[in-house]
């Protein structure tokens, strides 16, 4: 331990490209690909000797497959790391790699680690279906099968019925509280779609990304060059009859994989790198579940405060988009923020939401877009199931 805290600096972040469910990334293991972006991240620092990597955690919201028993420490081993760095895994849901970067930089910054790599992983095209044990042996009845992809299983008879309801019903939900409409929630996915494919044939994420061993993907595999909002608007509501959330405004199920090198003072020295940015405070707050997508808008003010920023301080905010009615929400409920700095490179409709890789990856998304600008402050957040939400700040 140490008797002062010290600052904690991302010197690095690298993401695989998000693939669809089903798609590119869809035969590559959950392990592999947290291993893959660990790999790549050690490799992108030739002075690091990765005997002094005093930790790994990584987020990762299932847990029930290949991803099993510690995903990190397994990422460690398949990336020939020396067996003596350890790993951990972390459970936030949808904030779990955020959670990650939020644990490693608290070591950092008490003096447990002076380097330290956070990230997250998941493969919503391999979560296992699960069988729960019976009740009594033998049984001669039929047993039920459970999809671990996305969402409420196994529910607890004790919680209350309007906790427990589809996640794309609490998108319905927040778009009656705000009177969101279909045209707006259309617009806004058109836009994230926009800002991505812009943002990728201007290169912004030619510094972030890293290919995975085997598969041939460039890009994001989700995104839509070429849609429309007449195309959005032929797709029929999927959640609730009569509804207003679609497959075309909501975030799609994703494989990938994230890893961000944090480091302090000293650790910083001996890596030999200039940081991309500046860990300033994170912030994390409950909700009602059934409007967890609303959870944003008070962890967001709660680390501004913490950070002693206010919102004309940001430079840049990536804001998970779950579905496009919860980040309407959300800035809804913010009406301070400017949207013009929200997401500028697209965001999770666009881009592909692997759960419990998300969290790190707009971290480590914010962590460039201030390395590039040169200077400023970001903000990060997201939304996750069951009523949280979880917020960080950063500086250059």
């Amino acid at each position: 331990m140490t008797d002062r805290v010290r600052d904690v600096y991302v010197v690095d972040a690298v993401r695989t490209p998000i693939g669809r469910y089903g798609g590119a990334l869809s035969g590559v293991r959950p392990d592999d690909l947290a291993a893959g972006v660990l790999r790549a991240l050690v490799d992108r620092s030739p002075a690091l000797d990765p005997s002094c990597i005093d930790d790994v955690i990584f987020g990762n919201a299932n847990g029930a497959g290949e991803d099993n028993r510690d995903v990190a420490r397994m990422a460690v081993l398949l990336a020939g790391l020396p067996v003596t760095v350890p790993g951990a895994t972390v459970n936030r849901l949808c904030g779990s790699g955020m959670e990650a970067v939020v644990q490693a930089a608290r070591a950092v910054a008490l003096g447990d680690a002076s380097v330290a790599v956070a990230g997250g992983v998941e493969s919503m095209t391999r979560a296992p279906w699960v069988l729960p044990k019976p009740d009594r042996a033998f049984p001669a009845g039929h047993q039920e099968l459970h999809s671990t992809t996305l969402g409420w299983r196994m529910v607890n008879p004790r919680m209350p019925a309007q906790w427990t309801i589809p996640l794309g019903e609490s998108a319905e939900l927040i778009a009656d509280k705000y009177h969101i409409t279909r045209q707006e929630q259309d617009a806004f996915a058109l836009a994230s779609h926009q800002k991505a494919a812009g943002a990728w044939k201007a290169g912004a994420y030619d510094a972030e990304v890293v290919p995975v061993d085997g598969v041939e993907l460039t890009r994001d595999e989700g995104i839509r060059d070429n849609t429309s909002l007449e195309a959005l608007a032929r797709l029929k509501p999927v959640f609730r009859p009569g509804g207003t959330a679609t497959a075309g405004n909501s975030s799609p199920l994703n494989d990938g994989a994230t890893a961000l090198l944090l480091a302090d003072e000293a650790g910083l020295a001996a890596i030999g790198r200039e940081p991309l940015a500046r860990i300033r405070a994170s912030a994390v707050t409950g909700i009602e579940p059934q409007y967890f997508g609303l959870a944003p808008v008070e962890a967001i003010r709660k680390v501004l405060a913490k950070a002693d920023r206010d919102f004309d301080d940001l430079h840049t905010v990536e804001l998970n988009e779950a579905y496009a009615a919860q980040a309407l929400g959300c800035l809804a409920g913010l009406p301070e923020l400017d949207p013009a700095v929200v997401n500028p490179r697209g965001g999770a409709i666009a881009l592909g939401h692997p759960l419990g890789a998300s969290g790190a990856r707009i971290t480590g998304s914010v962590a460039h877009q201030l390395a590039a600008a040169g200077s400023g402050t970001g903000l990060a957040a997201l939304c996750i199931g069951v009523g949280q939400g979880i917020a960080l700040v950063l500086e250059r």
